[in-house]
């Protein structure tokens, strides 16, 4: 059984939120579903709903280093990937690409990078580390598949990301139970 006195103080802070991590792992995971069910989706649309994921990822990422133990070391790698997530979700938003080969290369380094990250991380904390590796894992290899062969088709880059989105959205969603399942802080 976990004790208040084991739980950092900034988790136990974050509980209250636990139900905006479920809300946006069941988006996530919806609109995976619906990427997978009609990849004939437009690349507008399909940059457009990444975007907003990586603009919401990024946030999260940022949000979760501000609020990590001082002396974790993923802290700065978290931010970091956490701004270029944000940076990357405003661009796909405000100017959705015509070509399929500037969103295929944006959204594979994206993952190589997420991926990288979350290896760095898991190494440097063992808590969910299990979790970070499958995760790393999915995205570098994702990343790369998109990478090495950029002229794939519309329809496997629409899979692709309705896969990862989610996979994510299950992780989001899971997150946000565990944080239901943490004791509420002591009231002053």
């Amino acid at each position: 059984m976990t004790t208040t006195n084991t739980i950092p103080q900034g988790l136990r802070e974050f509980r209250s939120l636990w139900w905006i991590f479920m809300l946006f792992g069941l988006l996530t995971l919806a609109a995976g579903i619906i990427i997978v069910a009609w990849p004939g989706i437009s690349l507008v649309t399909l940059a457009v709903i990444a975007g907003i994921f990586l603009l919401v990822d990024g946030v999260f990422a940022v949000v979760s280093s501000i609020t990590a133990d001082k002396g974790a070391e993923g802290r700065g790698l978290l931010a970091i990937i956490g701004v270029l997530s944000i940076i990357a979700g405003i661009v796909m938003v405000k100017h959705p690409f015509s070509t399929l080969v500037t969103f295929v290369i944006i959204l594979g380094l994206w993952l190589i990078l997420s991926g990288i990250v979350r290896f760095v991380a898991a190494i440097s904390e063992p808590e969910n580390r299990g979790t970070n590796i499958t995760i790393g894992a999915f995205d570098v290899v994702a990343g790369l598949v998109i990478l090495i062969w950029p002229g794939i088709g519309l329809h496997t880059l629409a899979i692709l990301a309705g896969i990862i989105f989610i996979a994510r959205g299950i992780v989001f969603f899971w997150g946000g139970l565990q944080l239901r399942k943490l004791p509420k802080p002591a009231t002053a």
